[in-house]
């Protein structure tokens, strides 16, 4: 096994049954998979028992690409691509299924970026940081840009958290598995992302001021933090 490089944050998965739950969260039979970071196919394996229509292999490290290469040469299902996922165009796509264990690094502007593809993808099982979870969990209190871009173009779950002790090297911090479910309609990102930022331009104002509107409104005259996503939701539909 190829060492992990820090400047890529890899941390190789190598528990199978957590493999498998990874996998379980979503049908992949007969699906086009992208897999962001596959390293040396130990998730690529169980994808393909699973017998999908293609999957298709993002990995950025040159050493680990040429083990793909050799491993599943002779897999038609199989396409491995060198791209950054950062500039990666899926507009051509559809109902497509995002899987990995994303680099903790830059799991957050992974995640946004592919948000602007909501029409192509159907859904994203992803592992990332634990606490990186709980800022894109609408569910929970204090709202930010992150929960809602997430309710906005998709339904969130948080599956289940993973020990630190199924990868080489362990990482410092603590896993979860999150599901994202794209809602699958006419939604304006870039009008949400541009609310977001009105929104929450400074969380301490109350929201009349950010929305520089006069209101007799509670719900205005509160601070965003003290919001929930329904309440958050009314305001933009609103506005």
């Amino acid at each position: 096994m190829i060492k992990a490089k820090r400047s890529l944050s890899q941390n190789f998965l190598i528990d199978r049954n957590i493999s498998k739950k990874i996998i379980d969260q979503t049908d992949v039979y007969n699906k086009i998979i992208i897999e962001i970071g596959p390293g040396h196919g130990f998730l690529t394996d169980n994808i393909l028992e699973r017998n999908p229509k293609k999957i298709i292999l993002i990995e950025k490290d040159f050493k680990l690409r040429n083990i793909l290469y050799e491993k599943y040469k002779y897999n038609k299902k199989i396409k491995i691509d060198g791209d950054d996922i950062l500039k990666y165009n899926l507009s051509n796509f559809q109902n497509l299924i995002i899987i990995s264990n994303l680099p903790y690094n830059i799991s957050t502007k992974i995640i946004l970026y592919l948000f602007n593809y909501n029409k192509n993808i159907s859904k994203m099982i992803f592992m990332i940081q634990k606490e990186v979870a709980y800022k894109f969990d609408y569910n929970l209190p204090k709202m930010n840009k992150y929960k809602f871009l997430t309710k906005v173009v998709s339904n969130f779950t948080r599956c289940f958290d993973v020990s630190s002790k199924v990868f080489i090297p362990k990482p410092k911090v603590q896993s979860t598995v999150v599901k994202f479910v794209f809602k699958n309609n006419n939604i304006d990102l870039q009008d949400a992302i541009n609310f977001s930022k009105i929104i929450f331009k400074n969380v301490r104002k109350k929201i009349y001021n950010n929305l520089n509107i006069k209101s007799e409104n509670k719900m205005l005259n509160k601070r965003v933090d003290q919001l929930n996503i329904e309440d958050l939701l009314t305001i933009y539909n609103f506005f």
